[in-house]
């Protein structure tokens, strides 16, 4: 028993020969002060009112700040709009001709195929380029999160979202 009392003695006198001594002093930032700053940046909780956010999505539709809407969407900064292709087919330089005169351009277009990723045609991948846009082709599930993370952070960011019951 008496080794076994001073063990924690031992062990406490050798972490305190084995750590260096500081030389400037200087001190750590406080981990409690970090995290409370974390906490007051939450940027899915606090989001303001005039932006845009997608809450859900189904087969046929999103809701957006608490609004229900049917069919496919066109999201511009924190613009929402009816966007008419049913379809991903549909999708062509026309239904996003809006993009010619936006301003200011958006950095990148998310475009939401619905249920599968479908591959993008070079001549619809000329128009986007032309425009200064990057292009994300992802399923519409995919596309309505990245949407709200890229808002959320303030980049300038654009959606072309077809419904996620969509399929080709």
């Amino acid at each position: 028993m008496g080794t076994r009392a001073r063990l924690p003695s031992l062990i406490r006198s050798l972490l305190k020969e084995a750590q260096p001594k500081p030389t400037c002093q200087q001190s750590l930032p406080s981990l409690r002060r970090a995290f409370s700053l974390y906490d007051q940046i939450n940027l899915i909780d606090n989001v303001p009112n005039d932006q845009l956010r997608f809450q859900r999505y189904t087969d046929s539709g999103f809701t957006v700040n608490g609004v229900d809407y049917e069919g496919s969407l066109l999201c511009v900064g924190n613009m929402l709009m009816s966007w008419a292709p049913k379809k991903f087919s549909e999708i062509t330089p026309d239904s996003l001709s809006i993009f010619q005169t936006v301003r200011p351009v958006p950095e990148i277009l998310i475009l939401g195929c619905g249920t599968n990723i479908e591959p993008v045609s070079p001549e619809l991948q000329r128009f986007i380029r032309s425009t200064g846009m990057k292009l994300e082709a992802i399923d519409s599930k995919n596309a309505v999160s990245t949407y709200n993370i890229l808002n959320e952070e303030g980049r300038i960011v654009a959606a072309a979202l077809l419904p996620y019951g969509i399929s080709s």
